[in-house]
């Protein structure tokens, strides 16, 4: 890749939030407002905050975007200025309770940062009474105003602490937890089945074999396959998405609502959709013996998985069958089964196109993910562990096929000697100050890398993974390795997708569930209809698109983190064998084997034993006086000792067993002098520390 090119591009990700404006001292930024009522923009590219007292906030709220005027610099060399706009609300809908007196309520939001109470008129109280439990929504907070005004969307349980927390952590990452009337009734108006004047406009796939293969609990089946044999002995492997761009159309209520969304997220107990079900769960989802719209990516291929030929365009499908993941692993294992030849074929296929992807330069990291059995109250009794096998890696290959072949095809269209703008998925190459220090740990276990060229790390990765299999620094190794990659983003700049491998990269497979890839299937139309649309505001989307997948993904470990508070607080006093997951400065973090959940041995409590000092180069802790060392990927046992549902906080201490004898008198006499002066390792919380 060209590095010219890269550098140039690198910087175009960035977006246009926080430059500054030609007005001369006015930025654009995002403010964090304090426990203590304090409020601090945040500006790309600027050193410190700045700095706006609570008289200036001008109806802004934590997390909002805004436009703050510099009208000072402090005693302290710090600008201090005043909010003079409120771009964007990064929060609308808030749970709180209802306060009702005499004539009038208000709500009192349930939040650590300061906010106004908000005035519920008796016709928005939506049947709450005083003290109700309610998810209220900010309708109204005119400029000038100190009292901003609200509506009770629902009334909560009170008893349901679970709900309420999983309701919190989405509201406090700004989505909205339902849709607006006028959505609900712009789907629900669709109707049912296809229509034969629709037909005539796309290719008709009905006839050929297609199913579909998700997870168990699935409802919104996005792909589906199909597979027919050619008279020359080559395969039409056609990868059907469903055509939500169809149903959604620009400047509607229903796709603005997306866009604002953006993504579904996936909580553990709980799907919040971009759409509605009406959209999702029926008109859209790919379900078994039903005709449905879909935009395709039909390729000609040999057996060796080799592609001739690519279609793009419109079709409709009829689905034969509905596979599950474990299905069609049982044929792949057993090699029988309903469609057993055309799903091993497709494996078969799936598993050369793998071979060929990392020998071209993917890097391959392994995964597992971490699944929780909840009861019918959605408490969590058991963990599961998802690994990545054929099956998924079928569907998986596929999908990187279409997704490459899009890009590439938008890639090609060209209007007034600049490429159309366009959604493209990118992942920057490894970050050299990540990178050093990592290169530098893996060395110490045997493992050398050439950076001469981003191929040559791609391939020192692959190398280094494949030597570290089933030894005991491998997952470590991993864990560190993918904290060194940049993190993908969408971007109208196109600087191609390191981890992949592919110079053309794009979302094309997952409407239902990502809007970046509504916005695919409609400048790809576009396209093939000979009509390419200039979107100036391209880049912008895609930062937006960006953001709130950084949201739910930051909701998805939050509500994984409450779930394994939730699930280790049973085992408080208990103890298991656990791996050295993280190591900072205040301490260590310690994964247990047997239930995957992460908890902080606090170097508190282990202060008597030694002073410990933090060497960042080779992600451990060492004692000054033992020369006792903790580092990523030491197996030890620790102890459940608090479990904090509220900061969904698990700490853990170190099993004295775990030490040498001479190590172990040492600290005794530490716990025993603990113990008389009355202090727990549990009273000295790292507050701001705790994060990783």
């Amino acid at each position: 890749m060209d590095k010219k090119k890269h550098k140039k591009n690198k910087s175009a990700v960035k977006g246009f939030e926080g430059k500054r404006k030609q007005s001369g001292g006015t930025y654009r930024g995002s403010i964090e407002i304090t426990r203590s009522g304090m409020g601090y923009v945040t500006v790309t590219d600027m050193e410190k905050d700045i700095i706006v007292r609570p008289q200036h906030f001008n109806t802004a709220l934590h997390g909002d975007k805004v436009e703050v005027e510099v009208s000072k610099q402090g005693n302290s060399g710090r600008l201090e200025g005043h909010i003079t706009k409120v771009i964007e609300r990064r929060q609308t809908e808030f749970i709180g309770h209802i306060s009702i007196q005499k004539n009038h309520a208000f709500f009192i939001a349930g939040t650590d940062r300061p906010m106004p109470d908000l005035y519920i008129s008796a016709d928005k109280l939506n049947g709450a009474v005083h003290t109700d439990k309610v998810v209220v929504r900010l309708i109204a907070w005119e400029k000038g105003k100190r009292v901003p005004e609200g509506e009770v969307l629902e009334i909560i349980q009170q008893e349901d602490n679970n709900d309420v927390a999983m309701k919190q952590i989405l509201l406090q990452a700004g989505f909205s937890l339902s849709f607006p009337d006028e959505v609900m009734e712009q789907a629900e108006r669709f109707p049912d089945g296809v229509s034969k004047a629709e037909a005539k406009n796309r290719r008709d796939f009905r006839d050929t074999l297609t199913f579909t293969i998700d997870p168990v609990d699935a409802k919104d089946f996005d792909d589906a396959l199909s597979i027919k044999k050619e008279t020359d002995g080559s395969y039409e492997i056609g990868v059907h998405i469903a055509d939500v761009s169809y149903y959604v159309q620009p400047a509607t209520a229903l796709d603005d609502e997306a866009y604002s969304r953006a993504t579904s997220v996936y909580l553990p107990d709980r799907v919040l959709p971009m759409l509605p079900e009406r959209i999702s769960n029926e008109l859209c989802s790919l379900r078994p013996k039903e005709d449905k719209y879909t935009f395709s990516a039909v390729f000609n291929m040999s057996a060796k998985g080799e592609v001739k030929n690519v279609w793009l365009g419109r079709t409709m499908i009829h689905s034969n069958h509905r596979f599950s993941y474990e299905e069609v692993q049982e044929i792949i294992e057993a090699g029988e089964g309903l469609y057993s030849e055309e799903i091993l074929l497709l494996n078969s296929m799936a598993q050369k196109m793998r071979k060929d992807r990392f020998k071209k330069g993917a890097i391959n990291f392994s995964s597992q993910e971490v699944r929780f059995v909840l009861d019918e109250n959605r408490k969590p009794i058991g963990i599961t562990i998802k690994e990545s096998k054929e099956a998924h890696q079928l569907i998986e290959e596929f999908m990187l096929l279409a997704n490459k072949h899009v890009a590439e095809f938008m890639g090609k269209i060209i209007v007034k000697e600049k490429t159309v703008p366009f959604p493209y998925r990118v992942h920057d190459r490894p970050d050299e100050a990540k990178l050093a220090p990592f290169m530098a740990f893996a060395r110490k276990h045997g493992h050398e890398f050439d950076i001469s060229t981003p191929e040559k790390i791609a391939s020192s990765f692959n190398q280094m993974l494949k030597d570290a299999h089933g030894k005991p620094e491998q997952h470590v190794l991993e864990t560190l390795g993918i904290r060194t990659m940049a993190k993908a983003v969408y971007t109208a700049e196109n600087i191609g997708h390191y981890g992949l491998g592919f110079e053309h990269y794009c979302h094309f497979t997952s409407p239902i569930r990502r809007y970046p890839d509504v916005i695919v299937h409609r400048v790809l139309q576009q396209c093939l209809d000979k009509d390419p649309q200039i979107d100036k505001k391209m880049e912008a989307k895609c930062k937006h698109c960006s953001e709130r997948e950084r949201a739910a993904m930051e909701s998805e470990r939050a509500a994984n983190k409450y779930k394994q508070v939730e699930y280790m607080s049973q085992f408080l006093g208990e103890e298991f064998p656990g791996v050295v997951s993280g190591v900072a400065s205040f301490g260590f973090w310690v994964e247990t084997v047997e239930h995957k959940c992460e908890g902080l041995v606090s170097l508190f409590s282990l202060s008597d034993f030694d002073d410990f000092r933090h060497i960042e180069e080779d992600y451990c802790l060492v004692g000054r006086r033992s020369g006792k060392a903790f580092r990523m990927g030491d197996k030890v046992t620790i102890k459940v000792v608090a479990a904090n549902l509220e900061k969904r906080q698990l700490d853990y201490e170190l099993v004295l067993g775990h030490l040498a004898s001479t190590e172990q008198k040492v600290l005794n006499t530490g716990t025993s002098l603990n113990k008389k002066r009355g202090n727990s390792p549990r009273q000295f919380g790292e507050k701001k520390k705790r994060k990783k």
